[in-house]
């Protein structure tokens, strides 16, 4: 058992400025990699070089750690000695339409292909239309035009041959050869016909007949000649279109030789085009209108909807989708909206007269196709936010080939879809978040594990040695430097590590979030701007975190004003029967204040019962009922061995409205349980914290800064009267950072500070009194506190006894 007065060289460890071979921050190299992070990094380091499958990494810390940033550098460093992954690109299938083809090319090939496929099209869309104008083209189709005229006229003259010497005459109608009456050379009128005598007219009809066989035996060969007159013509049309086509196309497959998927596009194109010449060449037709009208409205509506694809062109071009500059290493992308659509890509569509239509130039490439052959950084809560973008990252990652989905979501549109060919993934990916997203992925999803084995743990803390302090003056100079701000003087850089210290929670730990101490540096360069300084000193340091705690410390400030007015009952002068000030931690997203808060006992006669107020309204969490439920062990350990423990207890956090959770407060109920047994008081001047175990040791808690400066706080609005004081765990000295005026208190001799082992010290600091030793016989010397208690729970076991053998009696 052993009491400690803390001096107040205990209470704050200075950052010493001898050490800094410095006057300002402006001096010292810039320090790229991360401090405190050695762990982080050779994880990140074994990913990255380890091409298995599986083995990508989750980078797992709070955000602020500079994880993110770190990750990059190391993946830049490796990405330069990375080859350049190929450029992929679509084309249109010419075999089916539906499923456009990916080809792959040496980096910056691709818009070099395609660009050439752009001029190929300008030249074609002029060539070809051009062909049917050309001379040489008119030409040739009049001499086969004329060759069948040839043969129609000469088809005629026989016709009329046949009819010479007959009563009929024939006549050239649009529709073609008509047989018609005729007397004394003169064709009849239908009216003039009747009028004939019927011998005449029979006559007349014979030759008619007759002449209509002839006509219909010799128009047999009439369509044949002109499916020969069209063949023919079409032949023309195709050579001509071939001659026109080959030589761009084949100098183009020639350029392309070495790429087999370019080559094999190219041929298509060719044959494509060779095949569908009415498309790219059409023949002239007269247009005809209805009389009256100037077009259909409905043919006229239709050609305005024109699909991506009509254009006859259009099927030819190439849509690059990823396109990496030559020698340029491996790519790192990040990507910080991850919906699937952005992962894997996506098809876009064109809404058109309520249909969504879309070709293969609407395909758009996602993050993975960018980060093919290289690096993605993604963040993990980011990805499980979005609909269907963590399966759909996990069958790119298990499948090795990046297939673009169609959005899983109904639409009320009628859409064309596409089925672009998947393009095979090489891709390390890293992930970002916290512990509880990764505890979450590794318990719900059995997949998780396979896919990302690495796992880099990025810490919080460092350890505070003289090395690292003179490294973190080097961070903390990258960062003024990164974020152009004014340099730091040696004290400034002293205080900011102090401040470091403080957001560690530890005098020999630093934290490692670097954007606390960017955002410190901002503010403080607000202020030295503010005064017209060059350098940030110390005491812009000192405004800025004071600025800080003023823009937070308002419930505070307001908890203090409650107490001051006895809204909240808090004494911090005399001695109260089961009263004590327990020390509790007010934890908001920016800002953690102390407060003390009243703790008290009540005992009677019972069964062994405790009765946790707080948990019987369940204001209570699991880790605060186990430490009444320790408090409970250790009392009936220590004084009921051999007998029952005859008393009921209630402890219960006065005027606490919220919950309550933490075993902090355990040594402080048992030492309001023990004043109530007893019936000594207890010291009100002190504020008490620290947790216990089974054997009645002390054990550490969290926030003692905060608890010390928050009880401190409170006997500073009462007025201070040199006997105020902490009692705190001695395992938690070494957390020590205090508030400067504290220190001060404290070596002025206005306010105290106890270290403790064991709830005995603690006793008698606040009953006065000695706690007494058991001896082999397990009893304690007399007037003792714990011979108080002993007989005080005897006193309760014999009335306890007495009650019940009274109660058997009556019954």
């Amino acid at each position: 058992m052993a009491i400690t007065k803390l001096t107040s060289n205990q209470l704050y460890r200075k950052c010493d400025t001898s050490k800094f071979g410095f006057k300002t921050t402006a001096e010292l190299e810039e320090r790229l990699s991360a401090l405190g992070q050695d762990r982080a990094i050779s994880a990140v380091e074994l990913g990255i070089h380890i091409k298995s499958r599986g083995y990508n990494l989750f980078c797992l810390g709070p955000e602020g750690t500079g994880k993110t940033s770190l990750v990059k550098r190391i993946l830049e460093k490796e990405a330069q000695n990375r080859p350049t992954p190929n450029d992929w690109a679509y084309v249109y299938n010419f075999e089916e339409s539906y499923k456009p083809i990916a080809i792959s090319f040496p980096a910056g090939q691709a818009s070099n292909f395609a660009k050439d496929v752009d001029e190929l099209i300008n030249r074609l869309s002029t060539v070809l239309p051009a062909l049917i104008e050309t001379e040489e083209y008119k030409a040739a189709v009049a001499i086969v035009r004329q060759k069948y005229k040839s043969k129609k006229d000469e088809y005629i003259s026989i016709l009329q041959k046949k009819a010479k010497g007959k009563r009929v005459s024939l006549l050239h109608m649009q529709m073609g050869l008509v047989v018609a009456p005729m007397k004394d050379g003169e064709v009849l009128s239908p009216d003039a016909f009747d009028e004939l005598p019927d011998d005449e007219k029979n006559l007349i009809m014979e030759d008619l007949n007759a002449m209509q066989e002839e006509i219909e035996n010799a128009t047999q060969d009439l369509p044949r000649w002109e499916d020969k007159q069209k063949k023919e013509i079409d032949a023309l049309r195709e050579k001509m279109v071939k001659a026109a086509v080959k030589d761009p196309i084949d100098a183009l497959r020639q350029k392309y030789k070495p790429y087999a998927s370019a080559t094999k596009f190219l041929k298509s194109v060719q044959k494509h085009i060779l095949e569908n010449v009415d498309e790219f060449v059409p023949e002239e037709k007269e247009k005809v209108i209805t009389a009256g009208t100037d077009e259909d409205p409905l043919q006229n509506l239709l050609s305005k909807m024109k699909q991506p694809e009509d254009d006859k062109f259009d099927r030819l071009k190439v849509n690059v989708i990823v396109k990496n500059a030559p020698n340029s290493g491996a790519p790192i992308v990040t990507l910080d909206h991850p919906t699937q659509g952005n992962l894997v890509g996506k098809v876009e569509r064109i809404q058109q007269y309520g249909a969504l239509l879309t070709d293969f130039t609407l395909i758009k490439a996602g993050a993975l196709h960018r980060a093919n052959g290289g690096f993605l950084l993604l963040d993990a809560r980011k990805v499980l936010e979005q609909p269907f973008a963590w399966d759909s990252l996990k069958r790119a990652i298990s499948s090795k080939q990046i297939k673009i989905e169609a959005p899983s979501e109904e639409t009320s549109f009628t859409t064309i879809s596409l089925d672009p060919e998947p393009i095979p993934l090489d891709v390390k990916v890293v992930l970002t978040g916290d512990f509880e997203i990764y505890e979450l992925l590794c318990e719900r999803d059995p997949d998780f594990r396979d896919f990302f084995k690495v796992e880099a743990d990025f810490g919080m803390i460092m350890d505070r040695t003289d090395y690292n302090e003179c490294e973190y003056a080097k961070l903390i100079g990258s960062l003024s430097k990164k974020k152009g701000l004014r340099s730091l003087n040696r004290q400034a850089v002293a205080r900011v590590i102090e401040y470091a210290a403080r957001l560690a929670g530890n005098a020999g730990k630093l934290t490692a979030h670097i954007s606390s101490i960017g955002d410190l540096l901002r503010e403080s360069d607000y202020w030295a701007r503010k005064s017209n300084a060059k350098q940030i000193g110390k005491n812009h340091i000192e405004q800025a975190i004071e600025a800080q705690i003023y823009r937070a410390d308002r419930v505070k400030k307001s908890m203090l004003e409650e107490i001051q007015k006895g809204t909240i009952l808090i004494d911090v002068k005399g001695e109260r029967v089961g009263q004590i000030n327990g020390l509790v931690v007010y934890d908001f997203s920016n800002y953690s204040f102390g407060k003390p808060s009243r703790i008290t006992a009540q005992v009677r006669m019972g069964s062994g019962d405790f009765v946790d107020i707080e948990r019987e309204i369940e204001l209570s969490g699991p880790i605060h009922t186990k430490g009444v439920l320790i408090l409970k062990s250790l009392i009936a350990n220590r004084f009921a061995k051999h007998s029952p423990l005859s008393l009921s207890a209630s402890i219960v956090f006065e005027q606490s409205y919220g919950g309550v959770d933490g075993d902090s407060a355990s040594s402080t109920e048992y030492y309001c349980l023990i004043s109530a047994i007893t019936g000594l008081p207890i010291k009100q001047n002190f504020g008490v914290t620290g947790s216990i175990n089974q054997f009645g040791e002390i054990q550490p808690i969290g926030g003692v800064n905060e608890k010390i400066e928050g009880f401190y706080d409170v006997c500073m609005h009462e007025g201070l009267t040199g006997k105020q004081g902490v009692i705190i765990p001695r395992t938690n000295i070494d957390d020590l950072m205090l508030r400067s005026d504290i220190v001060q208190a404290v070596e002025d001799g206005k306010f105290t500070i106890y270290a403790i082992d064991t709830v005995d010290d603690g006793i008698e600091i606040l009953t006065g009194k000695k706690v007494g030793k058991a001896d082999a016989k397990g009893n304690y010397p007399k007037g003792s506190v714990n011979y108080l208690v002993k007989q005080s729970l005897q006193e309760f076991y014999e009335d306890y006894r007495k009650y019940a053998c009274e109660t058997c009696g009556k019954i």
